[in-house]
């Protein structure tokens, strides 16, 4: 798993930054939580929150270099976001065991695509909040802010709370 994660890091470190909704900041500290909470032994559903919120932010860059590239396609959107979620077999695939606990899908896969769906919300809510503040960040760094904090109460709900 380490081998893959310096792979795929290195392949974004190497390539040319540009514009994407997702900023580097924000990927590198999901990112670095992801590891760090493996490590401390915390929920395999929590960390799959912070897995998913990551997950999403891969697609979103993979659908900017589409957009840089020119490539446009029907469902090109939805194909590349769950090429980027089915990175989670590639992942985890010899620590996990499938056990399905919400209807057909696995807890672990559940709690991932809850995880993009408040990391999607968080930069929701960051441009509207920008939007009502005459298109100004009320803070430095807000956006990351936002995602973390709203992660971070997710995960740990999960882990109190989920199965």
């Amino acid at each position: 798993m380490k081998k893959l994660l310096a792979v795929l890091f290195g392949t974004f470190a190497s390539s040319s930054v540009f514009a994407n909704p997702a900023c580097a900041v924000c990927t590198v500290a999901i990112g670095a939580t992801l590891t760090i909470s493996r490590k401390l032994g915390v929920c395999d559903n929590a960390v799959a929150v912070w897995l998913g919120a990551f997950l999403v932010i891969l697609g979103y860059w993979a659908i900017k270099w589409f957009d840089k590239k020119n490539w446009h396609f029907f469902g090109r959107d939805v194909f590349l976001m769950l090429l980027s979620f089915s990175m989670i077999a590639a992942l985890y695939i010899n620590h996990l065991t499938y056990s399905p606990c919400y209807w057909i899908l696995d807890a672990f896969l559940f709690w991932a695509i809850v995880g993009g769906i408040v990391y999607i919300l968080s930069q929701k809510l960051y441009e509207y909040m920008k939007q009502k503040n005459n298109n100004h960040a009320h803070f430095p760094f807000e956006k990351v802010v936002i995602a973390l904090v709203m992660l971070f109460v997710t995960s740990w709900l999960v882990s109190r709370y989920a199965l």
